[in-house]
């Protein structure tokens, strides 16, 4: 009888139950950048035009006095407390606080040529909104794409402008659709947000906001539960709301979300990082683990993965 080889071993192809369901972001960065990726998240002293009063003012309801960067901080600090968790060989340097694109195309080329020329960061990750993207910073995040490994991160959150308007997010969805084909047009891969519970919206609402983003180009798609959190605007306006009554809630709608997501597109999140003592509702969603846990049990459980239901745009 014929035994395979130790080469034809490793060569031969997983079934389909072996490989994994969900394309995270994790793996894609190993074998991209070759070896386990972390992202630093940097405070790059941004501000928001939600916040300056350019379009508003106290940014979005949902969103944290620290503009979704609350562990934000410089590029030492990050490795110094993340290499204690992880045995990281590349580093991304994530500028996460506030808008990443919000400064003169002098003071931004300043700050990610900084960010770029430090020996253990191997790409760049930038967060902004698609208003924010005028094309002379365009044209530096074209330059910058040339020879660096790089993403730019748009906050949609959700394509329902009335939905949009009542937490101030400050752009029409039409200011997205510009900014994307923009970015694609320039070969600039992006990555989108999109924020699942907002008040107002159904499972429909969220699952076509995420079809939206895919059909836009994303390389990328974070999806985000919504957190209630102390000090936020949302959690005083809706005091008793609860996004999802449970975990098995969530967890059953993320999944049907994947499997309708195309296969290629890179899953960057699918919870939130938020502090248990910050929490106001749903009380289990610090529970990264479980949640993700649960996704994966879900769809292993219908014998299905991101994209078995695709059928495309």
């Amino acid at each position: 009888m014929n035994t395979p080889s130790a080469l034809e071993k490793s060569t031969k192809k997983p079934s389909a139950d072996a490989l994994p369901r969900i394309n995270m972001v994790g793996p894609v960065l190993a074998r991209e950048l070759g070896g386990k990726t972390v992202k630093l998240a940097i405070d790059g002293g941004f501000t928001c035009p939600n916040r300056d009063g350019t379009c508003g003012v106290g940014g979005c309801s949902f969103c944290s006095a620290a503009g979704s960067g609350d562990n934000a901080s410089d590029i030492e600090s990050q490795i110094g407390l993340l290499s204690k968790k992880w045995n990281a060989e590349n580093y991304i340097a994530y500028f996460q606080s506030f808008t990443g694109t919000y400064a003169p195309v002098d003071v931004l080329r300043e700050k990610y040529m900084t960010a770029l020329s430090h020996p253990m960061i191997k790409g760049i990750a930038i967060a902004t909104r698609p208003d924010c993207l005028p094309d002379d910073v365009l044209d530096l995040l074209s330059e910058i794409a040339e020879d660096h490994y790089m993403w730019i991160e748009l906050g949609l959150q959700t394509v329902r402008d009335d939905v949009a308007d009542a937490f101030g997010r400050g752009y029409r969805t039409r200011i997205y659709d510009e900014a994307a084909a923009k970015l694609k047009e320039r070969g600039i891969r992006f990555v989108t947000h999109l924020m699942l519970g907002l008040p107002g919206e159904n499972r429909d609402d969220m699952t076509g906001s995420v079809l939206h983003a895919c059909r836009a180009g994303s390389w990328g798609i974070k999806l985000h539960l919504l957190n209630m959190i102390r000090g936020t605007r949302m959690a005083e306006e809706y005091p008793d709301y609860v996004p999802f009554d449970s975990p098995e809630e969530y967890i059953s709608l993320v999944s049907d979300i994947l499997e309708r997501i195309p296969p290629e597109v890179v899953i960057h999140r699918l919870s939130a990082d938020s502090k248990a003592e910050d929490l106001i509702a749903p009380l289990w969603a610090y529970r990264k683990r479980l949640i993700i846990n649960g996704i994966n049990k879900e769809l292993a459980g219908r014998g299905t993965r991101q994209g078995s239901k695709f059928n495309g745009f």
